[in-house]
């Protein structure tokens, strides 16, 4: 055989049977790698996220290794209406579909109360002023506490019997106690004892007064 008959491709069958081999083992060669990523990555197999809110961590845990999927905690809020510790909120959703293996990112109830900073209000705000910045910083008030000093002005706030410091942080919804101005600056005798009364007592008449002997 020449090499001129050899390159005919009209007269040399070798040469074209030799193309078809190519062609088949590389067919074969990317249905096999196709097939094997399939496998590899679970192509088309997948399982439903079950719905999670409410639930406790530990249960939460169990019904996502029995599906073929983890799990991690990744946020905290605070609802007060819900028990510390239960999911609040999960992603991927409920209902999606997703690979076995996949990390569901959870959101759960905070284990204990937030603590909050108090608006300074003491000895900068009126009545009213103290009440609208407490009430919306999620607070709830009690009936005023009044206290010489100028009429519906703010002196201080209370928490649990104590007055707050400024900047002092209580837990998130606590009810505090304004002290407000009565709109009299002397003390008044009805907070005072028998004892402090007499001695704050001044005498008015010369009958009452004492003469010192000293003096003279």
């Amino acid at each position: 055989m020449t090499i001129k008959s050899f390159f005919s491709f009209r007269e040399n069958k070798f040469f074209w049977l030799n193309i078809i081999g190519m062609i088949v083992v590389i067919c074969l060669l990317i249905y096999g790698i196709l097939l094997g990523l399939d496998k590899y990555t679970q192509h088309g197999i997948s399982v439903e996220v079950p719905d999670l809110k409410n639930m406790s961590v530990a249960e939460a845990g169990s019904l996502l290794k029995n599906s073929g999927l983890s799990y991690a905690v990744v946020d905290s809020d605070y609802v007060k209406t819900i028990s510390p510790g239960k999911i609040l909120d999960q992603n991927p959703g409920r209902g999606l579909r997703v690979k076995k293996g996949r990390i569901v990112y959870l959101t759960i109830n905070s284990l204990s109360i937030p603590l909050h900073t108090v608006p300074d209000v003491a000895d900068n705000s009126s009545l009213r002023q103290a009440q609208a910045k407490l009430t919306a910083a999620g607070f709830k008030l009690t009936d005023e506490e009044y206290v010489a000093g100028e009429k519906e002005w703010v002196y201080g706030v209370k928490y649990n019997g104590r007055t707050l410091n400024v900047g002092e942080k209580v837990p998130v919804g606590a009810t505090l106690t304004l002290l407000v101005g009565n709109g009299s600056k002397e003390i008044l005798n009805d907070s005072l004892s028998e004892e402090e009364l007499e001695d704050v007592f001044v005498p008015t008449t010369s009958e009452d007064a004492v003469v010192d002997d000293s003096w003279f």
